[in-house]
């Protein structure tokens, strides 16, 4: 078996793995990186075929973050043979995300925010619709190439990370041994808001384990209801004073989860239930997705819908913006990160000067972003300069900035359990920071001395 990464390896972006197969050739994952620009979001395609000497058959596509799909149009265009493979609620979300995400990278480029043309148009959409197939969780799916030598066959566990998302499993005949592989993607053992902790498969020779949290110590020191509790402690007494709570939210998956938990805190009395919460933008859409499944796909209670809570627009007019940030008032808007233009960034600009407003932050703050500068700056004390934007700064932190650990990811005591359950031969390191592989990696290496362990480097082939 080869193994290829595509995308970089040294941080979360742009989530891409080529697999050669006894000359079956599988994409899992097709991302883009958020934080880069045009064709330099991309993964590496061209190393496929020139660094393994090999094509792609099929893709996996296994959740409907941008940075495990953004790029399918680009990989498809590039492969035109090559077929990809989803549950059938990430196909409902890509239907949704791709055509939307070729609008935006178009009206950015005739803006001139960008100087890049387009990844791919809604045209383009349109004529690659049938290549994407959907598969019910638990049961197997070909994934043969036409130049492989032994049969590959495909098989989706729920990954508990956002709605439709699966780890995959791979059966293969390789040197007349049948063999397994599991890919986690992005992977999480407890239970959210909405979607259950995932499953996984008894054994596996091969894993391919993301490491996300690997980094994070306080991750595993805490729990859900913990957090929870924290949350709606700081979320109460910010409203009490009359002020505006921001929570900045990746537009697919975390929205969903926090729109369905404050609706919780209402019912439970826990904030007012007069206190407006306003959403925007293409979480409404994403949001009738989840509603709609709530009964096919996996839920901690099927009768939770995310439109059951009451929601008002953000205004687009700057004055109307003025207006409902004097509080008190709930802004779930996206992204999660705060990367400018986004809403989240252009609020929090307005906000972060003021001591009875907060900041909420739900997810993990990559370094670099400017989620994580106001939460370095906010970490120095009352008064400590960020820079959100360029030109728009630098600012005095006096709002509330607080970080609640509402991951949908495993965290690192949770994947070395993943692996203590599959007790592979054959561990393979992705998606996370250096800080991340390294930690998983010692304490895989010294809990399962037997297993081999790799951090691979970004376009280097690994022989498994």
């Amino acid at each position: 078996m080869k193994f290829l990464a595509l995308g970089d390896t040294d941080g979360i972006g742009a989530s891409c793995h080529f697999l050669d197969l006894n000359g079956t050739g599988l994409v899992l994952d097709a991302g883009t990186d958020p934080q880069r620009d045009g064709p330099n979001s991309l993964p590496r395609f061209d190393w496929v075929q020139d660094r393994a000497d090999s094509y792609v058959d099929h893709a996996i596509v296994t959740h409907a973050h941008h940075d495990h799909m953004g790029s399918l149009p680009v990989l498809v265009r590039r492969f035109p043979h090559a077929m990809a493979h989803m549950t059938d609620a990430t196909k409902k979300l890509l239907d949704f995300l791709l055509p939307a995400s070729a609008r935006l990278q178009k009206k950015r480029h005739e803006k001139g925010e960008t100087s890049h043309d387009p990844l791919f148009t809604e045209d383009e959409l349109e004529a690659l619709h049938h290549l994407y197939l959907t598969h019910d969780l638990g049961r197997d799916f070909d994934l043969t190439g036409p130049k492989g030598a032994a049969p590959v066959t495909g098989q989706f566990y729920s990954a508990g990370h956002i709605l439709g998302s699966a780890g995959v499993e791979l059966h293969f005949e390789e040197w007349g041994r049948e063999r397994r592989l599991f890919y986690t993607s992005d992977t999480n053992m407890q239970a959210q808001t909405i979607i259950p902790g995932g499953e996984y498969p008894e054994t596996t020779d091969t894993l391919i384990l993301e490491t996300t949290q690997g980094a994070e110590p306080e991750a595993e020191a805490t729990s859900r209801p913990e957090e929870r509790e924290r949350f709606r402690k700081t979320l109460a007494r910010v409203l009490t004073q009359g002020g505006t709570a921001l929570i900045p939210v990746f537009v697919m998956g975390r929205a969903q989860e926090m729109l369905v938990l404050l609706g919780q805190l209402k019912r439970e009395g826990a904030i007012p239930r007069s206190v407006p919460i306003y959403t925007a933008g293409s979480m409404r859409a994403i949001a009738e997705v989840y509603d709609e499944t709530r009964d096919t796909t996996p839920r901690v209670d099927s009768s939770e819908e995310v439109f059951a809570v009451n929601q008002e627009r953000v205004p687009y007019e700057a004055e109307a913006k003025r207006e409902i940030l004097d509080g008190p008032g709930i802004m779930v808007v996206s992204s999660g990160m705060m990367l400018e233009p986004t809403l989240s960034n252009v609020l929090a600009r307005r906000i972060v000067e003021n001591e009875k407003d907060a900041v909420l932050l739900v997810g993990h703050p990559a370094e670099g972003t400017p989620a994580r500068r106001l939460k370095d700056a906010a970490a120095e004390g009352p008064g400590a300069p960020v820079m959100l934007a360029d030109g728009h700064g630098p600012q005095p932190v006096n709002c509330t900035v607080e970080r609640f650990r509402f991951s949908g990811h495993s965290d690192r005591r949770d994947l070395l359990s993943i692996v203590d359950r599959l007790d592979p031969e054959t561990v393979l390191l992705v998606h996370g920071d250096p800080e991340a592989r390294a930690w998983m990696a010692e304490h895989i290496e010294e809990a399962h001395p037997e297993t081999d362990v790799h951090r691979p480097d970004w376009g280097s082939v690994v022989e498994v």
